[in-house]
């Protein structure tokens, strides 16, 4: 973690002179944006195997239908199918487990007080007011929510609100524009209401960990967004079902 700590503290310095006090929070932006584009080319195979699985939505159901009384065989069969394809069904998980790393390095970098046996110098690093290394709590008891360091977070609630509520109009779109092609998949009609409202979700994480780990989720969420936005624009089925979890 030393290492990672290490490339956050450079790169901080690299944007000091733009940023000035808030130079750490600037540069874990620029980070995610980093990590965001390396694993870009994997969202994009991602996608390309979303399409794929729209495409072959039809013979699925054929194929569920034919082996409804052996589900074993069906597995096989849908398995078959996807290698004869050269669709991997977990392709659209890739990008988000990639990026797991990255997040949980952020959390622990700025909930550790120590770092290699020194003090964390990061944790007295700021975003305006808030702490990078203070939660929500913290903020809520030195100012109130419309303090400093609260506006600090109301300002992130709303952005993770507004992509929230961008997400749920476009994903409930998609979830009604897949084609319903032979008997439904058990379950299917749960999930067609419960996805829309996961990325709602997150804002329960940016209200519970550290400030600098919110910005990495919110700056990720934000670029998630765009970059579903693009790349489904032309498969409404495929992006609904690239935005499970």
């Amino acid at each position: 973690m030393s290492v990672f700590a290490s490339l956050v503290a450079h790169l901080a310095d690299l944007l000091q002179p733009l940023f000035d006090a808030s130079a750490t929070a600037a540069a874990i932006v620029v980070f995610t944006a980093l990590i965001r584009l390396a694993v870009h080319p994997l969202s994009r195979a991602a996608a390309r195997g979303q399409k794929a699985k729209a495409r072959l939505s039809p013979q699925i159901a054929a194929l569920r239908k034919k082996h409804a009384k052996n589900p074993d065989r069906m597995q096989k069969a849908v398995m078959e199918l996807h290698a004869k394809e050269k669709v991997s069904p977990l392709a659209g998980c890739l990008p988000s487990l990639l990026q797991l790393p990255a997040f949980f390095l952020m959390y622990h970098l700025f909930s550790s007080a120590r770092i290699g046996g020194e003090p964390n110098g990061l944790l007295s690093h700021t975003l305006f007011d808030a702490p990078l290394g203070d939660r929500w709590h913290d903020a809520l008891a030195h100012g109130g929510a419309f303090g400093g360091a609260g506006m600090v977070y109301v300002a992130l609630f709303v952005i993770v609100a507004a992509v929230a509520t961008f997400n749920y109009g476009r994903t409930k779109r998609q979830m009604a524009a897949m084609p319903v092609v032979g008997e439904q998949a058990p379950g299917m009609g749960a999930m067609t209401k419960i996805m829309p409202l996961l990325s709602f979700a997150t804002l329960f994480t940016v209200a519970v960990v550290p400030l600098a780990a919110a910005l990495y989720v919110v700056t990720s969420t934000t670029w998630s967004a765009v970059e579903r936005a693009v790349l489904y624009r032309d498969m409404p089925a495929a992006g609904a079902l690239a935005t499970a979890p």
